[in-house]
């Protein structure tokens, strides 16, 4: 069986929707991202944002193999 390939989360501004809940997911940060947060990479770490205030942080692999993302405009951290 091959194993899919993950590549880094690129630096950017995106939006940030968890992957349908594990059971080993729990207490893991996914909550305070779910149901949608903003968040910015910088491709090595992702920090996620609800009305402007940081909610968790992970590095940019993690995120990549746990979250879709849609890129978004760059907005000021306010207007999460």
């Amino acid at each position: 069986m091959s194993r899919k390939s993950i590549e880094a989360l690129p630096s950017g501004h995106y939006w940030a929707v968890p992957h349908a809940p594990f059971p080993l997911d729990g207490g893991n940060g996914h909550d305070e991202v779910f149901p949608g947060a903003h968040c910015i990479s910088d491709c090595k770490w992702v920090t996620f944002y609800k009305d402007g205030e940081e909610v968790w942080a992970c590095n940019a692999l993690y995120a990549a193999a746990h979250f879709d993302f849609v890129p978004v405009p760059r907005q000021p951290l306010g207007d999460s």
